[in-house]
């Protein structure tokens, strides 16, 4: 819906090892509309989830924000 929003631009994720992608995505991700989400449940799916790195760090800035509870779902594995 545009709550979570990217504030920068990251390095292509697929050619990036497990320590550079949780580096690459962080402070990525910022939320626009803070006052929809503190302290509510969120949900968060992504099409593939490799090491869980941009997951991560959109629940880190939900919670930051003042989300309840974040769950992450994926379609796949990769």
């Amino acid at each position: 819906d545009g709550t979570l929003v990217r504030r920068k631009c990251s390095l292509p994720q697929a050619a990036s090892g497990p320590v550079q992608r949780f580096t690459n995505i962080e402070d990525v991700f910022t939320c626009r509309e803070p006052a929809t989400v503190i302290g509510r449940p969120i949900v968060l799916v992504d099409d593939v989830v490799t090491t869980g790195a941009t997951i991560a760090a959109c629940a880190r800035e939900l919670r930051r924000v003042g989300a309840g509870i974040v769950w992450g779902f994926a379609l796949a594995r990769g």
